[in-house]
């Protein structure tokens, strides 16, 4: 039925610390192509991976590869070296998903409400940092993904311990204000928005645990919200989107405030595809089945066919 696609290479695990998750994205969808009957072949994509794909003469790619070197424009753009088309954003719309603050950035400049933050360094005055942006506020690196190294800040005391953690997975850290309210979660699908999430985690915060460890974290959908401010988060969610050119398929992260102010926090441009992930929830909410949604992202390789061919 979909054997149009030609030979599929399922870019899966890489060296990113989200290897682990990537293995499980990877593998789901590669099963998935073949119940469709995709001829598709996963591929632990390495330093390698170039040879790989081209003596494999591969068609195109599905990239479900996590974080650093899969997530960021690095992959992308050595794919484009080669040809060969690929699932989801380019490469500038994957640099810029992957960077917290050149997200921040692009999105203050573009008026899409995002919290308020400082880059934190070694010169940091760490007192009052934390009095400027209030607490509770969140400690991440800029550059990663599956909240590695983010933690959850309660006393100005421990500041510069959760930069210090942070610091460990990028050079570049950021200190966000906490906003209390709703966690919510809008996946984008060739260009439309998918049925909201709300998301209950039981720990601090919306951890490493709470989305890929514990199965006590609930999932709402319909989120609860109103039909109005649904949609208008929705819409809020595109704007996000393309104001860092990402196309294809992703997800927009946000916290709603107590009077339904939405910010958004980032951008995820290859989201995980595994049995907790938030992306395929969202499209069985749409009707729209695990296998089918699959198909519906390898399609949006096809955007590239034109300039550079399936090989």
């Amino acid at each position: 039925m979909n054997k149009n696609f030609g030979k599929v290479a399922v870019l899966m695990g890489g060296p990113s610390g989200e290897r682990e998750v990537s293995l499980k994205s990877g593998n789901a969808v590669l099963a998935a192509l073949k119940r469709k009957g995709v001829d598709a072949h996963g591929i632990d994509a390495d330093r390698n991976v170039l040879r790989v794909l081209q003596d494999g003469r591969f068609a195109r790619a599905f990239i479900a590869l996590h974080g650093r070197w899969g997530e960021d424009g690095v992959i992308q753009g050595a794919l484009e070296t080669i040809g060969l088309p690929y699932t989801g954003s380019d490469v500038l719309g994957s640099a810029l998903g992957m960077d917290k603050l050149r997200t921040k950035y692009i999105w203050s400049a573009a008026g899409i409400p995002t919290p308020p933050y400082e880059v934190l360094t070694t010169d940091t005055d760490f007192v009052a940092v934390a009095a400027g942006l209030g607490l509770p506020l969140f400690v991440k690196p800029s550059r990663e993904g599956s909240s590695l190294g983010v933690t959850k800040v309660k006393s100005a005391a421990d500041l510069k311990n959760a930069w210090m953690q942070a610091a460990k997975f990028d050079d570049c850290v950021l200190a966000e204000r906490g906003i209390t309210g709703a966690e919510i979660t809008c996946a984008v699908l060739d260009g439309q928005p998918l049925p909201l999430i709300r998301i209950e985690p039981t720990t601090e915060f919306y951890d490493y645990e709470a989305k890929y460890l514990r199965d006590d974290t609930k999932y709402h959908c319909p989120s609860g919200l109103d039909a109005a401010t649904e949609k208008k988060i929705q819409a809020l969610a595109l704007r996000a989107f393309d104001a860092l050119g990402c196309a294809g398929w992703g997800r927009v992260d946000f916290m709603v405030d107590g009077i339904g102010v939405a910010y958004a926090l980032e951008v995820n441009t290859v989201p995980g595809m595994t049995d907790h992930s938030l992306v395929p929830k969202a499209a069985a909410a749409a009707g729209i089945g695990f296998d089918e949604l699959v198909v519906r992202i390898l399609e949006t390789s096809r955007t590239r066919e034109g300039t550079h061919g399936a090989r």
